[in-house]
């Protein structure tokens, strides 16, 4: 488990500069983990993990203590401390020999603005900060009738995530209270410029244990979103732009208004650089969908309710690009995967053994809806492959 190995030392986290969907917080841990709050349904699957499908997950790398500070400013901050992180680690840091994370904030001397230029130095171009977040929301049509699509250097998804996970803790809980969190791997680290699609999988994305007030707001969700007739819809995305040096971002209020065609032009939006669609992306993608499809047929039980799929590839082009037209790009040596396909997000996803929840609905056979949306998406990828 992550921490064993590292000590007490404490480490101040920080918004992950790439997560462009979801409405947990994700934060980077180090240069090649994240972290999120702990949902022990989420951390049952990942123990429970079906080899086949440790390709197309995250790596699994323990759990972590988590505390919320105020800094000399009054401003929030987390804290994860390394150590602490035992599932029977649920005192305060007020025992633990004098806080580390104390040590460690006078020792950096940061301050929430220094945290935020972390943030921005983390990201690839010219940094657009705004006071207020703005998101654009305006379809398709709008942009090709000449009004410009909106460009950031970064997404700002994952800090109006992690703002509002401040709140929302700073308002439940006092300070120094533990809260365990999950440690996964940073799936975009290897890239340069990240290009990330965050797609909602499956026709249906309420939990079994969803109240009926909230089953019935996410059916009418599916009903008037492409999740309904494809089985997919796009809840984020961010893309790397050759021609400004910017991420054009998408979030999940845009692709909930997205018509079937307008997801496919939007999926051609997503592997543009600006300048021309990247055609010779296609082959990889398509190879490696396929092969997840395979993987998720044959988990009998499982229903993967509001979890994601990504579809990464790197936005900084390379000219030896070899490794691009396998099946399982290789993600080690001299020529690293440019391309990758990983689910994410199984806080409701269910399975016949489950730990976390033993009585559970028990479902059979693989799930129909997910199966639905992996082959609607394939489909489109050819088309566009196909040139039509």
């Amino acid at each position: 488990m992550v921490g064993q190995s590292e000590g007490r030392a404490a480490v101040l986290l920080q918004p992950f500069g790439h997560q462009v969907g979801g409405h947990s917080s994700m934060l980077s841990y180090d240069e090649h983990t994240v972290c999120k709050p702990l949902v022990p349904q989420e951390l049952s699957f990942y123990e429970s993990l079906p080899l086949a499908m440790r390709h197309f997950t995250p790596q699994y790398k323990g759990i972590v203590s988590v505390h919320l500070k105020k800094d000399t400013l009054g401003n929030l901050i987390l804290i994860a401390s390394p150590g602490l992180g035992q599932p029977d680690a649920c005192g305060r840091l007020d025992s633990a020999g004098g806080d580390p994370a104390v040590t460690l904030w006078h020792k950096c001397k940061r301050s929430h603005a220094q945290v935020t230029k972390t943030f921005k130095d983390s990201c690839p171009g010219k940094m657009l900060l705004r006071t207020e977040l703005q998101y654009h929301t305006d379809s398709l049509l709008e942009e090709a009738n000449g009004k410009q699509p909106e460009r950031k250097s970064y997404n700002p998804w994952g800090l109006h995530c992690h703002r509002q996970h401040l709140n929302r803790m700073s308002s439940k809980h006092n300070e120094n209270k533990l809260h365990l969190f999950l440690l996964l791997e940073n799936v975009v680290s290897k890239y340069s410029s990240p290009c990330v699609l965050d797609l909602k999988m499956g026709t249906r994305q309420h939990g079994d244990d969803a109240s009926e007030e909230k089953k019935a707001r996410h059916i009418k969700k599916c009903e008037q979103s492409t999740s309904a007739s494809l089985g997919v819809r796009i809840c984020g995305m961010q893309v790397y732009q050759a021609d400004t040096g910017h991420f054009l971002c998408k979030d999940k209020y845009f692709g909930r208004k997205l018509s079937p065609e307008g997801f496919r032009q939007t999926l051609r939006l997503f592997l543009s650089d600006g300048n021309r669609l990247r055609a010779e992306l296609l082959e990889p993608i398509i190879l490696r969908l396929k092969a997840l499809l395979s993987v998720i047929r044959k988990q009998s039980s499982y229903r993967f309710y509001s979890s994601s799929l990504l579809i990464i590839y790197d936005g900084q082009e390379h000219k030896d690009s070899a490794d691009l037209h396998l099946p399982f790009p290789k993600t080690h040596g001299a020529n690293p995967s440019r391309v990758d396909v990983r689910m994410i997000d199984f806080a409701h996803t269910t399975f016949k053994g489950s730990k976390s929840n033993p009585n559970s609905t028990q479902h059979d056979g693989p799930d129909q809806g997910y199966i639905f949306g992996l082959e609607n998406l394939i489909k489109i990828l050819q088309s566009l492959q196909e040139g039509k």
